[in-house]
């Protein structure tokens, strides 16, 4: 992506927020992962670029704030926006959900959209992009059938806004993972381009499109065609199959999800004895459930000096996993020194040598390192525990907790995610009580 091919610094805004409770219509804070592992000058169409993050903020005044802040620097500004939209009925203004909105208390609790349009139009002409995946509540997607959301003047605006999902259904912010899959990549497309592509590979339907739907390029255009790419939630390089006790809960249905996706044909040589099969499957039900911060590279090669998730992954396929846990610690180390250690980057990175010690056969390990992933996503990054992310991240710990066969060991794992359990008891019933079982019959085996 390239702004006007500006050269001077510039700023990257991602905003994720919809309510914690039951007012959610979007799983919004599914995407921050993956942009915050697309490099901030890539998203801001830079050579360098600024990253800001807010992940499901609680206080509209501290948005504000740092909205304020990012639409005060000189350089280029990319916005992207995702959340869910919902209608102050006392004064009719369209606000976006925060994390403590509800109807009662839209007006304290939520961001009033005038405010982003007021502070991104005061910007040059022509510096700010701003890309929306939003999804209406019933009030607001009828206000829209009526008049169009007021957008910022001078700013170019793409995106989609999808209608409310239905009762007791989540929406998943399909267009921004299609904008963080093209754009990590590491092709350079105009923002438009950019648009359409998204477009063509989120499939949305029934949703109002701000930008034009169809590119006004001519046949020509260098954005070559491809295939569409699968459901973030769905690509997992398989683990071999456990025999679980007789009261062991069942893996989560992406317990074995790889943070990165499939490696394009070609990337590595496979060792058939030692290579995990990559396969693309159906996605389970309630895939939309377990969504983690993965990366669906496409057909374009990815320099190792820019990418590494394919080189990893290639040296994991071919049993090389002492060399591929080392470079995706490295990949960690760069993305501490560069964001810190507080970011949903660094914990990217945390994860997907969680993956690849299960690949590589050390559950211990693997659920040690889900057990940290977790402990920051909850204490330092702030998320709920009834976060979906949160979730699956305990669950992966549990299942590889299973796994342990070293008794000694497993019972030194015990009392961390038995307290992560307490405060994340997840979808599967009787967790917690499955790990007290187990631990039963640890505790009952000679301690060496």
């Amino acid at each position: 992506m390239q702004i006007n091919g500006a050269q001077e610094p510039g700023t990257a805004l991602l905003l994720a927020a919809a309510p914690t409770g039951k007012g959610r219509i979007t799983e919004a804070s599914s995407v921050i992962p993956v942009l915050a592992a697309v490099p901030p000058a890539a998203l801001a169409g830079t050579a360098t670029a600024t990253l800001i993050e807010l992940a499901d903020p609680a206080d509209p005044q501290a948005v504000l704030t740092r909205l304020r802040g990012a639409a005060a620097a000189e350089g280029p500004l990319t916005v992207v926006l995702v959340g869910q939209l919902q209608l102050d009925r006392r004064q009719h203004g369209v606000h976006l959900a925060l994390a403590r909105t509800t109807l009662a208390t839209m007006r304290y609790t939520a961001f009033p959209w005038a405010w982003l349009v007021q502070e991104l139009q005061q910007r040059r002409p022509d510096t700010t992009t701003l890309y929306v995946d939003l999804v209406a509540d019933a009030e607001v997607w009828q206000l829209l059938d009526d008049e169009p959301l007021p957008l910022p003047g001078g700013a170019r605006t793409y995106g989609v806004i999808s209608p409310p999902p239905g009762r007791r259904r989540i929406a998943h912010p399909r267009y921004t993972h299609a904008l963080a899959q093209i754009l990590r990549t590491g092709q350079r497309f105009t923002p438009e381009q950019l648009h359409h592509e998204a477009l063509r590979r989120a499939g949305v339907e029934d949703a109002l499109v701000l930008g034009p739907e169809r590119p006004a390029v001519a046949e020509n255009d260098p954005l070559a065609p491809a295939s569409p790419a699968p459901d973030p939630a769905s690509a997992h390089v398989s683990a071999p199959p456990v025999s679980p006790a007789p009261d062991q809960l069942p893996p989560p249905a992406n317990a074995t999800a790889n943070p990165w996706g499939p490696v394009p044909t070609g990337s590595a040589p496979a060792s058939p004895a030692t290579a995990a099969p990559i396969q693309l499957p159906t996605p389970p039900p309630r895939a939309q459930h377990t969504v983690s911060p993965v990366y669906q590279p496409s057909a374009a090669v990815i320099p190792v000096e820019q990418d590494p998730h394919e080189r990893i992954a290639a040296l994991s396929q071919a049993g090389r996993h002492q060399e591929a846990i080392a470079m995706a610690a490295a990949a960690e180390q760069r993305a501490v020194q560069t964001l810190g250690p507080d970011t949903f980057a660094a914990i990217h990175w945390i994860e997907v040598r969680a993956h690849l010690a299960s690949v590589a056969q050390d559950p211990g390990q693997s659920c040690l390192l889900w057990l940290q992933a977790a402990q920051t996503r909850l204490d330092t990054l702030q998320q709920a525990p009834d976060a979906l992310d949160v979730e699956g991240v305990v669950d992966r710990a549990h299942h590889q907790w299973d796994r342990i066969r070293d008794a000694a060991h497993a019972r030194r794992l015990a009392p961390q995610l038995v307290a992560l359990r307490r405060r994340v008891p997840g979808r599967q019933r009787a967790a917690l009580s499955a790990i007290q079982k187990r631990l039963e019959r640890l505790n009952s085996l000679p301690h060496h």
